[in-house]
């Protein structure tokens, strides 16, 4: 099977991040579902902040291994090209840093310190699936944060940060470097590069009809022929409740 490397190359619409921004995860979950893609929703991991704005951005990725004693010292923060720090410096502008820490929380995968310093560079957010230390500084960030947990213990406990912009494993999910993540209160979702723009076009509509579906919930009606419209008559009403709401 062809490797999907490299993501980053594949061209997104003019919209399509900024249109990814008004679709829900719930919503991405189920059109990724129907293209045949289960396994995209990042485990384990929730916002710090349950209020932080939706995170939309393309993946850069950091890897982590199994820490070991001689080479995860407290020194080692002090070499010039640690690659966790170097993440945090050349993460571009408008991604989300995504960090594999092999779904073990009990370290910290970053702190509020580092977080603050890629939001003042412009990042996107953060997704780990690890914890975050100085956990309530971090949650007041604009930038939104996803993690595991909150963890005091530095990384170098049980973490060595060793590649940077490769293919990761983030709560479950493969996460191919330009991958495009979204986030909101749901949780995480990992949305394949190639299929971005198609789910940028599916999502609105479908939001739109979910809205609908909604208030007629609301005034009474069954669910069965509504969700899905197995009914017939469903989509006719549909079609006027549109009309209603662009007149």
């Amino acid at each position: 099977m062809p490797n999907p490397q490299p993501a980053s190359a594949l061209p997104l619409n003019a919209d399509t991040l900024s249109r990814l921004k008004g679709i829900s995860t719930a919503t991405v979950a189920t059109l990724l579902y129907k293209k045949g893609f289960k396994t995209c929703y990042v485990q384990g991991v929730m916002p710090l902040n349950p209020d932080s704005p939706r995170m939309v951005g393309p993946a850069f990725t950091l890897r982590y291994i199994a820490a070991r004693e001689d080479t995860d010292p407290i020194e080692a923060f002090r070499e010039l090209d640690h690659p966790q720090r170097v993440a945090i410096e050349t993460c571009p502008e408008g991604h989300v840093l995504v960090m594999d820490c092999r779904q073990d929380a009990t370290a910290a995968s970053a702190g509020s310190i580092l977080l603050t310093r890629l939001q003042v560079r412009g990042g996107a957010g953060v997704v780990t699936d690890g914890g975050i230390r100085d956990a309530a500084g971090a949650a007041k960030l604009d930038m939104p944060v996803f993690a595991a947990k909150p963890s005091a213990p530095t990384n170098l406990t049980k973490h060595h940060a060793i590649d940077i912009d490769v293919p990761i494993s983030c709560g479950g999910v493969a996460v191919y470097p330009g991958d495009i993540v979204l986030g909101d209160a749901d949780g995480t979702m990992v949305i394949p590069r190639h299929l971005a723009n198609e789910i940028a076009d599916e999502g609105a509509p479908m939001e739109q009809f979910e809205d609908f579906v909604l208030e007629e919930i609301l005034r009474g009606v069954a669910v069965i022929g509504l969700y899905p419209p197995t009914d017939p008559d469903t989509l006719t009403r549909f079609e006027a409740w549109k009309a209603a709401q662009s007149a």
